[in-house]
């Protein structure tokens, strides 16, 4: 058998189970309704290991924040999991610049160019 295959002939959908597990409860029933979806759960393996390699490029508690949005909404897709981790991550550095201006002694404010004169130049 060649070594490609012989890494994925230990995989099992327990074992993706599993892994979905330690990520949390909502993880493991979207892998659980990947592997179900499909005629043999060996034709979701692939969209189980995306669905799983989100928790590493963010994080689990956010993977596990999107999958239970999408047990809410009935979805059951890597890419809308996905995507919901992209639209949360979108609305949390929203949410991080809408905080108030920075004041400082050398930012000029709206009371500084209401004072210039018509040259451009600041009063004396």
């Amino acid at each position: 058998m060649p070594e490609s295959h012989q890494a994925v002939s230990s995989w099992s959908p327990e074992r993706f189970l599993e892994w979905a597990g330690r990520v949390g409860k909502a993880t493991r029933q979207v892998v659980e309704a990947l592997l179900s979806s499909r005629r043999h759960p060996q034709q979701a393996y692939r969209s189980c290991l995306g669905l799983l390699s989100l928790a590493r490029k963010d994080s689990p508690s956010t993977l596990e924040q999107a999958c239970q949005r999408a047990l809410a909404l009935g979805i059951c897709s890597y890419r809308e999991v996905r995507v919901l981790m992209e639209s949360s991550r979108k609305t949390s550095s929203e949410a991080s610049r809408s905080l108030p201006p920075t004041t400082h002694d050398n930012i000029r404010g709206a009371r500084y160019y209401a004072a210039l004169d018509k040259k451009g130049e600041p009063p004396c």
